[in-house]
């Protein structure tokens, strides 16, 4: 029974897809965070934020690969469609508002403790947490290439 759950899995392409977008996204994040800050950062690896939106990419590599299998017409792509319209709606709205409140309130922390040396040091609030709209654009396009490449191999 095991086994032909994990027969199932592997074989499954849209699920296939979906994981492959996200990982070839995550991967070129932390390429592209590397070349632009000249730093390796191993939380970059699976952390939020940052171009491509792994978010968009693996919502949409659900969305091509269920449209590729079950049609556009389905039931099966409704679901995903509005699950991937939610997702990244959700990447560039709250999300995003949350990551520039963190960088407000990490600089603030960052000058009360400048002006009080008995503040005990506080952990940094995650500042990558939501997208741009170009950044949930080309983790989309991203995840619509690899979903295609999945489907047709």
């Amino acid at each position: 029974m095991l086994k032909s759950f994990i027969d199932g899995v592997l074989h499954n392409h849209i699920l296939l897809a979906a994981f492959w977008a996200w990982l070839i996204a995550q991967l070129l994040k932390t390429i592209i965070y590397v070349i632009v800050n000249k730093d390796f950062n191993p939380e970059r690896l699976v952390g939020d934020g940052g171009m491509p939106s792994s978010h968009s990419a693996t919502v949409m590599a659900l969305v091509t690969a269920t449209a590729f299998y079950y049609g556009a017409d389905t039931f099966e792509f409704a679901v995903a469609a509005i699950l991937a319209l939610i997702t990244m709606h959700d990447a560039m709205g709250v999300r995003r508002e949350t990551g520039k409140q963190a960088k407000v309130i990490n600089n603030m922390m960052d000058w009360f403790a400048e002006l009080n040396s008995d503040l005990p040091p506080e952990e940094k609030l995650k500042e990558f947490v939501g997208h741009s709209p170009t950044q949930v654009f080309f983790g989309a396009l991203l995840g619509v290439i690899v979903a295609f490449v999945v489907c047709n191999l």
